[in-house]
């Protein structure tokens, strides 16, 4: 399935910071990171486009949502979308402090 969305991922330290940019180039490879959304808007996910940007399991998502657990996401009427830098900065928070080591975040959950 293709997919129509463009993420706004160019200068970020966010995602520069949790992925190191030949993980970047990699896992984007294909599309278009330098273009806003229609009237320069921030671009918004389904969770179909999460799932495939992160390469989990749609269902993983919903049970992240059902625990808790994920990206902040904004509900617009029965649709759940994620906006690119809400997933940039959860991305971010879950980077590990070192290889190897958990993450700040969930050395706290400890």
């Amino acid at each position: 399935m293709a997919s129509s969305w463009v993420p706004r991922l160019a200068g970020s330290g966010l995602c520069r910071d949790a992925l190191g940019s030949s993980e970047i180039r990699a896992h984007l490879s294909g599309m278009d990171t330098n273009t806003l959304a229609v009237g320069g808007l921030e671009p918004l996910m389904s969770i179909d486009q999460l799932a495939e940007y992160l390469g989990i399991p749609v269902a993983t998502i919903y049970d992240w949502r059902v625990d808790g657990k994920g990206p902040c996401a904004i509900r617009i009427g029965r649709h759940v979308k994620y906006a690119v830098h809400d997933v940039q900065e959860w991305v971010a928070q879950h980077r590990e402090a070192a290889p190897g080591r958990p993450s700040a975040g969930e050395a706290r959950a400890r």
